[in-house]
Parts: C-alpha cells; structure tokens; sequence
C-alpha cells in the first residue's frame, strides 16, 4: 500500500519539464477564460436543459425553478473551482485532476483519478459531437438541404424508431425521420450501414487544428467563443420581449416549482453536465505565460460568466413557452417555436439559435479534444501509459500522437453511439474528480503546508469538505445504472494499472534505481 501511495511532489514535476522539455507557454488569462467558457457552454445548456426541466421517467423535473438547479451546481462547482484554482497556480503541469492527485495523495489515486478523467473528456466529447450533428443538420435544412438519415443518426435510435412505428405507436416527425434511417440504409450481409457522418467529420476537423498547435486552437476557440456568447446574448434580448409571466405561475402545470426540491435537486445532477469544461482550463496549465496569476483567474472567471448566462437563459426559455413543452434536444428552439410574436422575428431566431448551437458545440470539442491529451501526456510522462503518448510534435510542440488517438477515438464511438449513454456516465465521472482534487487540498495542506501557494482556498478543510459533500450530493441523484457503469470502468482501469501501469512507473524505478545505488 505504501508502495501504490507514493507521491511524486511538486519538485519532481519541475525536473521533470527541465529535463525532457515541456510545452509551449504561450496562453494569457482572457485566453484561459475563453477556454473555460467555450469548454462549459455548449451540448449542456443547448441539449439536455429540455431534460431537466420537464424531468423523465427516472426522476422529476424542475419546472421554471431551473434556475435554483443551476445555482444549486453553481455553488458545488463554485466550491471545487476553488481547489482547482489552488493546485493549478501550485502545480503549473499539464494533467489536471491527475497531476494534483499524484502531488498529494500518490500514485494509485492519481491513476484513478487520470483514468476517470477520459470519462469527462473523451467520453463527454462524444455526447457533444452527437450533439453537434444534430443542430448541424437542423441548421442546414434552413437551406434546403438535409443528409440521408442512415448518415445522420446511429443504429440503436433508428432501431427503437423503427421498432416503435412497426409496433403501431406514434410518431413524430424527429422518430419518422429516424425510423427512415433503419429502413433506408444499405445493407452489407443483412446489416443496415447507419452511421453518424457529421459527428465523425467534426471530430477529425477538431483534431486536425488542435495537432497544428495550442495557440492556433485557442485563437479559434476566441473566435467561437465571441460568436456563441453573442448568440446566446441575441437569443435573451430577444426572448425578454416574448415572456409570458403566465408560463411561470400556471396552476394547471404545477406553478414556479411544480416538484419541490426533489425537482430541483434531480435537475441539478442532469445539468451538471452543462458545467463541465471549467476545469478544462487547469489542462492548459503547462502552456500558460502566469499560471500562479492566470490559472485561478480564468477557472473562476469563466464559472462566474457561465452561470450568469445560464440563468437568463433559463428565466427567458421558461417564460416563453409553457415548461412542460420544453422537454426536447432542443429546448431554446422549441421555446421559440412556443413563443407568440412577430412571426419573421422568431423565424430568423430560431435559424440564429442553429447556429448559434452549432459554433458552441464546436468550440467544446475544441477543449475537451485539448484536454484529454494532455491527461495522456502527463500520464505517459510519468510511465503508467506507453511513452508513445508523450510524443510532442517537433514543429507544433504539441501532443500529436494523443491527440489524433483522442480524435479517432471519439470519431469511431460518435458514429455509432446514442447521446443518452454518455451524458449520465460523464457528470459522475466528472463528480468523482472534483472530489478527489477537492480532497488533495487538505491532505496537501497537512503534509507540505509550507510550500508556497500564490492562491490559496479560504477557509480549509472547511471549503474542500463542503466541495466534497456537494459533489457527492449530485452523484446520488443519478440513476443506479449510472453507478454501475462508473464501477465497471473503474474495475477496467484497475487492471490496466497492475498489469501496465505499476510495473512502468518512472517514480517507482527512479526510487529502486536509488535504494540500488545506496
């Protein structure tokens, strides 16, 4: 246990840079900020906030109360920021979670915790590139134009599409045009050839830009991030003049807050996900200019930004249209389609909020394409993944082979995967890294409590304690199937460590080399 428990400390990070060369300082604050906001605004507030307001068989929705959810998340995000915020300006290394995990409580957490990460990155991409193909397609018909469904969606939802028209139910025309895929595709010996080519075609653009180079990524993630704000801005400006303060009392929909705090609390686990991304920001710590001034800027800047908007655009959404009719992949459009206005001004919105969808979700797979490398990087550095994944790029100076790795990853499970799948497993994934970092403050504390902190958590182990019960909070709100996965990739892991991982570690041969010499 001891043996599994070493810590590799901060010291040893630094040398480590100083000997093998590390990555590229070449991001500011604004830049860190931008990476935040782009990372955390997109498939959450743009996808699976219709879910949390009207709720689903599992658990109840919040109804117009929403915006209490967001604050609810807000406040155990807020908490965990604060502990990120005091690794990252401590520990200036690329890994995340995973580095400051290996700083304070050893190598075996910090496996868990790396390996946890792919969960928020690379499997939360997939979602968000599934995502993305569906506002894109939606986008494009404004024009006229629409893809083949056996090229547009995945197998097991046209398969439960056609199977429910088959079956003699309903059908929208979302499950009609889904259904088409199932009895439209090519076959090749007897199987339908159904494939989500959009997902799969944006995942390679992603990966293409961000091998090129972190500067160039993070200029183009400015620009997306500029865009979709503005768009998100349109989008309330507009909505205020479409309010009908009716939609929020309605007694025959059960008021402001038909389900109590059951509701609220069971929609602050689901838009948890419309959170992730700011600590996407500390992935970036080893390509920042200031990190001990930067990094905490930037993690707090772009929660703050986030839940501001988060919180008009919930009021607005709720109050345009009645909440029980929000329950859609796309509430902020079905809102508009609700709204009663001047018909021209709500159909050029809803074509702006396409679009507007379509630039958020691509400057998500931007960061989360950026981050989960760099997971790969640090882990590689250190020997519990094959060194090949430390590659950097001789001309770009950037993680190229984990990141085309990431890129193919994603592409190949976005083609065929059904957003419902992942979106659960990436929150308690997600959850679980914000304990453990929140849980490295303090053991951190007690053991080097001397070593220099240019930011420091107020008030510990008060803040990290609160971090951690919140965060444990939301993770009981999902559904036991959820737990069950998050066991099952964790047990994966596991092996993966005492077959690989273990016998590989650079700390753990640097000690043996050093017992050997005494």
């Amino acid at each position: 246990m001891k043996d599994i428990l070493a810590r590799k400390s901060v010291a040893d990070f630094e040398a480590d840079i100083a000997e093998r060369g590390g990555l590229k300082r070449s991001l500011g604050k604004w830049h860190l900020t931008a990476l935040g906001v782009g990372a955390t605004i997109g498939a959450g507030i743009f996808a699976t906030t219709g879910t949390a307001i009207v709720g689903d068989s599992l658990r109840p929705g919040a109804g117009p109360a929403i915006i209490f959810s967001f604050l609810l998340t807000a406040v155990a995000c807020g908490f965990a920021a604060l502990c990120y915020a005091e690794f990252a300006a401590m520990v200036p290394v690329a890994g995340s979670a995973y580095t400051y995990a290996y700083a304070s409580i050893g190598e075996f957490v910090a496996w868990i915790i790396g390996w946890d990460l792919i969960i928020e990155y690379a499997v939360g991409n997939i979602g968000v590139a599934i995502g993305w193909a569906g506002y894109f397609r939606e986008l494009i018909g404004h024009f006229g134009l629409d893809l083949p469904a056996w090229l547009a969606t995945d197998y097991r939802s046209a398969h439960a599409a056609f199977a429910q028209l088959a079956a003699g139910g309903a059908g929208d025309a979302t499950t009609q045009y889904l259904a088409s895929a199932w009895s439209g595709a090519p076959h090749v010996a007897n199987i339908p050839i159904i494939v989500n080519l959009p997902a799969v075609l944006v995942v390679a653009l992603i990966t293409v830009v961000l091998v090129i180079g972190i500067k160039e990524s993070a200029d183009a993630n400015n620009a997306m991030v500029l865009l979709k704000v503005g768009i998100i801005l349109f989008f309330i400006a507009v909505g205020v003049f479409l309010i009908r303060p009716h939609n929020w009392t309605n007694p025959a929909t059960g008021g402001f807050n038909p389900n109590g705090f059951p509701g609220i609390s069971a929609a602050a686990a689901i838009i948890f996900f419309s959170y992730i991304g700011f600590d996407a920001v500390s992935t970036a710590a080893e390509e920042t200019r200031d990190p001990p001034r930067d990094m905490p800027f930037g993690i707090i800047m772009s929660l703050i930004i986030c839940t501001v908007l988060y919180i008009a655009i919930s009021i607005v959404m709720t109050g345009m249209a009645p909440w029980k009719s929000l329950g859609t992949a796309e509430p902020m459009i079905t809102a508009l389609r609700f709204a009663q206005g001047p018909q021209k001004l709500i159909s050029a919105s809803r074509f702006i909020v396409a679009l507007g969808a379509v630039i958020a979700m691509g400057s998500v797979l931007l960061v989360f394409q950026l981050g989960q490398p760099r997971i790969f990087f640090s882990m590689s550095r250190d020997g519990l993944l094959p060194p090949f994944l430390a590659k950097v790029h001789p001309r770009y100076k950037t993680p190229y082979v984990g990141t085309i790795l990431t890129g193919i990853f994603v592409a190949v499970f976005a083609a065929f995967a059904n957003i419902a799948e992942v979106v659960d497993l990436t929150n308690i994934g997600t959850l679980f890294a914000f304990v453990l970092v929140s849980a490295g403050v303090i053991f951190l504390r007690r053991i080097e409590p001397d070593r220099p902190r240019p930011f420091r958590v107020p008030w510990v182990p008060i803040t990290p304690l609160i971090s951690i019960a919140a965060c444990f909070y939301l993770m009981w709100q999902l559904p036991t199937i959820t737990w069950i996965r998050f066991g099952v990739w964790l047990v994966i892991g596991l092996v993966l460590y005492f077959t690989y991982g273990y016998k590989h570690s650079t700390l753990r041969l640097k000690t043996r080399r050093g017992h050997s010499a005494a």
